[in-house]
């Protein structure tokens, strides 16, 4: 039985009574039967036997089931979705001239799905962002705490370093002043000895005067001539001065200590990995179970040789820049004038042909669902092309230039490269086109990206991205952290371009510099060169491992050759 949801609020218009012959507004409504009620109907239905236990409540409480009565067909329900007019239908309007070649997909199923990935995101929530967020939440009182403490050492050092300056000033002054002090006293007294010789000098002459009044006034003769001692010779005090330093306020700060504080912070606080199983890693799990345990069969691993098993020209493509593997047997190749068709596996030959702008990136990818997608650089929209043919926007991109996509087989996202002016990222898209991620920098705010031309997800959940400009290959695991980056094998140049994984969680990518396939491990470790122009590779573009564990590689011109490297 179907879970119903309960929604509560008021109606937003007028509604009528579904009782027979009744047109009065509705006020109630019947959960059990799912019919809307007028006052006088309510009475009228509960009254009757077969209702009694029904459950008839105000329309704003009603609770609403996943699936409603067709309004057009009141005896049936909506049980399906009209993909292309995305309205919800009953069996008999799926079949009329309205929705006629329209694809239909059953609404319980959509429902599941959905309730399969909500579930999944709340499983995250409970096991690993919860718990991880409380474990942040305590490590950041803990800050807050270490950070009180610091600065509370640092204003302590602080006023001892003051304190300390202090004293010094005070000794300092005290021995100067002390000088002073000697000054005055020395120069004091010189002048004190020479105003008492200037004293006894001046008697002297009053003395003399003195005696030249009596002599006169007696008229007593007068003695010789008289001689006066000649007036002191004295010197000047040499008078002190203090010579003021002009200070200032930046030459005090420097006998005290520094302040030492980054403001711009670039550590990110380390995240515990999230211990969830993908149902990738499932799959490959199970693929290896069964590998070991089938009768007569080794594990798979590398083969000691590289065998080519066929090679073949596209029809209706120039060359291979890339590959998408479909269902059935089939994938799409694009080629740099803008042909992306659609061929067989065994001959090349063309199923289907669609003419976008010319491309030399990954841009196109093939979901779960066997849908085609590719991305129109100059509306800046990601394109679905659905199995019945039929073209519809399916994501927008704003500002961001969408230059690469990747579906991943194990949970439908999208993955998509992206340009805007000098700067590039990898955006993250559920299945249904909602936004979930994006991946730009890493962990010390550097660019991660330049020009993400082609995407691929490893079974581990890394994202791998080869880098053209950059000239390397990116890998950043399931949350967006930063891995490694592999910048080829040797000392000459590295221009990746077409990029896949496989069962082993290997990492193939082409190197259009030296014509050949690079294979390494997940971790960034360089195994060997799987392809070389030794083996007639030349301007490889593209690559991509079927169920089979065979590798296609394409080519700028000459087509696709297919390699058996696993056994």
């Amino acid at each position: 039985m179907l879970s119903p949801f309960k929604i509560p609020g008021t109606a937003q218009h007028f509604l009528e009574c579904q009782s027979e012959e009744c047109k009065s507004n509705c006020e109630f409504y019947c959960n059990t039967c799912r019919l809307q009620l007028c006052r006088q109907c309510r009475d009228l239905h509960l009254k009757a036997k077969k209702n009694q236990n029904h459950n008839v409540v105000l329309y704003q409480e009603r609770t609403r089931q996943l699936l409603e009565k067709c309004k057009i067909h009141p005896s049936k329900e909506t049980d399906m979705l009209c993909d292309e007019c995305q309205v919800s239908l009953c069996s008999k309007c799926a079949t009329s001239q309205e929705h006629k070649g329209h694809s239909f997909t059953d609404i319980e199923k959509i429902h599941a799905e959905k309730l399969a990935l909500w579930q999944k995101e709340i499983d995250k929530i409970h096991e690993y962002y919860i718990p991880t967020s409380q474990y942040l939440q305590n490590e950041i009182k803990d800050d807050a705490k270490n950070i009180k403490k610091i600065i509370n050492s640092m204003r302590e050092s602080l006023i001892e370093d003051a304190d300390l300056l202090r004293s010094f000033v005070e000794t300092i002054v005290t021995g100067k002043m002390k000088q002073i002090d000697q000054i005055e006293s020395s120069l004091l007294k010189d002048v004190e000895i020479q105003e008492d010789t200037f004293t006894k000098y001046i008697t002297y002459l009053d003395d003399i005067v003195k005696e030249f009044n009596w002599y006169i006034t007696n008229r007593k003769a007068l003695s010789e001539v008289m001689t006066i001692q000649p007036i002191p010779c004295i010197t000047k005090p040499d008078t002190p001065a203090y010579i003021a330093r002009k200070c200032k306020i930046e030459d005090v700060a420097q006998l005290l200590g520094e302040i030492s504080f980054h403001e711009k912070r670039t550590e990110s606080r380390k995240l515990k990995p999230m211990k969830m199983i993908s149902q990738a890693d499932k799959n490959k799990e199970e693929c290896l179970k069964n590998n070991e345990q089938a009768e007569g069969k080794q594990i798979i691993s590398l083969s000691p040789s590289i065998a080519k098993i066929r090679k073949f020209n596209i029809h209706g493509a120039y060359g291979a820049l890339h590959l998408s593997m479909s269902k059935g047997d089939r994938f799409w190749v694009s080629d740099w004038d803008g042909n992306l068709v659609q061929i067989d596996l065994q001959g090349g030959h063309q199923l289907e042909k669609i003419k976008t702008s010319p491309r030399s990136e990954g841009y196109h990818t093939t979901t779960m669902d066997g849908d085609l997608i590719f991305t129109d650089i100059n509306k800046k929209v990601i394109r679905r092309m659905t199995l019945n043919n039929r073209s519809t926007s399916f994501i927008k991109t704003g500002e961001w230039k969408p230059v690469s996509l990747y579906s991943s087989n194990s949970n439908g996202d999208i993955l998509v490269g992206m340009v805007k002016d000098k700067e590039a990222r990898i955006t993250r898209y559920d299945k249904t086109g909602k936004e979930i991620q994006n991946i730009q920098w890493d962990s010390k705010a550097e660019e991660l990206y330049s020009t993400p031309y082609y995407i691929t997800e490893n079974l581990n959940g890394d994202v791998c991205t080869s880098d053209f400009s950059k000239q390397e290959v990116v890998v950043v695991d399931r949350e967006g952290q930063y891995r490694f980056s592999y910048k080829g094998s040797q000392e000459s140049a590295f221009f990746p371009k077409g990029i896949c994984t496989d069962i082993l969680l290997h990492i193939l990518v082409c190197d259009y510099y030296s014509d050949s396939v690079h294979l390494i491990d997940q971790n960034g470790q360089f195994l060997s060169l799987l392809i070389t122009r030794r083996d007639g590779l030349k301007s490889p573009c593209s690559l991509c491992v079927d169920d089979e564990n065979n590798l296609y590689v394409g080519k700028l011109t000459k087509g696709i050759t297919v390699y058996k490297y696993l056994q």
